[in-house]
Parts: C-alpha cells; structure tokens; sequence
C-alpha cells in the first residue's frame, strides 16, 4: 500500500461504537422508578385528603358512645313512697334476755327517734333466751316490705321474720347478742338512702 501512513504488524486498530444502548437502557430504568416513587407519593398524598378524612368520620361514628341517662324508676319511686314514717310505725319491744330493764331502755330510745312504742316487757316463751343475734324483728306478712325495713334501719344485724299476727303493729325482740341501737346519725342515714328513689336506666341516648 503506497501512502504516507502504513499499518505494519499483524493486529488491526478496532472502531468501538459508543455505548448508547446501556445509556437508554439506564435512563429508562431511572425514568420508570423515578415515576414510580412520585405517582406513590401522589397516591399518598390523595389518601391522606380524602380516604384519612373518610376513615377518621367513620371511627368517629363508630366510637359515638351509648350512654343511658339516669332516672328514677316508676317502681322504685312508688316503693319509697309505699314506705311508712316511724310515726306511723308501732313497735313492741321485747327483751329475750336475762339482762333487766333492757327492753324499756330501748323503747325509749326508739320513741326518741319518733317510733310508736307498743308493749314493753319480756318475750314470750317461744323466744325468750332462744334469739342468738342482736334481735329478730317480728310483724305480720304486710309488714315485710313496709314496716320491718324501716324499723330494721335502727337495728343492724337483726333478722326481719313475718307471722300470722292481725294488725299492723310489729315487734323488736332483743336478742342475747344485742349491744345497742345503731347510731342514730348511722340509722338516720340508711334510712334516708332507703327512703330515697333509686335511679335506673332510661333509654340509650348516642352522644357523638
């Protein structure tokens, strides 16, 4: 070959091409994840304005709470008002005790709080010194949910028991255990809360 260059030896120079193809092929990968991360960031971003929000009203609607608002039940107002005043009630005190002047100390103690007292003076064979606790309150089958409560409120412990008596009047035997009457700021307190309407629920009302 006549020239002024010439190509001696037995390895020829090789033209490489420019790597375009793996240039695309990069960017192309690059574009794809690069929208990918925007269209999840504009997915979270619409979720947060409105599937959030939609979410958020309805865990509102689901905690909206059922509360029933307390009233005095018909019932239990006519029971409190079915019960008798101590004037109204007349006990018989009795003392099954072989302590003396018990069953009048009593008595006057119960007039004091406003009682009617009856006869005074010992139990009766069938119970004299055969009551164990503090007393047993005796009346007729009327007066369980009357009288014997109300009288009961001074008497802590005594046991109420009904009879076949006529009447209305009731007894309070002492028994060997008894001590003493309540307290009267004690009694005068149970006997408020048992007079007193008990509050029971009324229709649920939904508070959101």
């Amino acid at each position: 070959m006549g020239g002024k260059y010439r190509i001696t030896g037995n390895r020829y120079p090789r033209m490489r091409k420019p790597r375009r193809r793996g240039r695309l092929v990069f960017l192309a990968v690059a574009s794809v994840a690069v929208l990918g991360v925007i269209g999840w960031g504009t997915w979270q971003l619409i979720d947060v304005f409105t599937g959030g929000r939609k979410a958020s009203a309805a865990g509102t609607d689901g905690d909206c709470s059922t509360k029933a608002s307390p009233a005095a039940s018909p019932s239990a107002t006519s029971a409190a008002r079915a019960l008798p005043k101590p004037g109204q009630i007349t006990v018989n005190v009795l003392n099954a005790t072989p302590r003396s002047g018990l069953a009048k100390q009593t008595a006057d103690e119960l007039k004091k709080r406003g009682f009617r007292i009856g006869r005074v003076g010992n139990a009766t064979e069938q119970f004299d010194k055969k009551v164990k606790g503090a007393g047993l309150l005796l009346g007729p089958a009327s007066s369980l949910n009357t009288s014997l409560p109300v009288l009961a409120t001074q008497l802590a412990g005594a046991e109420s028991r009904t009879d076949t008596r006529k009447g209305t009047d009731v007894d309070l035997i002492i028994g060997t255990g008894f001590k003493a009457l309540t307290q009267q700021t004690a009694a005068d307190q149970a006997l408020t809360a048992l007079t007193a309407p008990q509050p029971s629920a009324t229709a649920p009302k939904k508070g959101c």
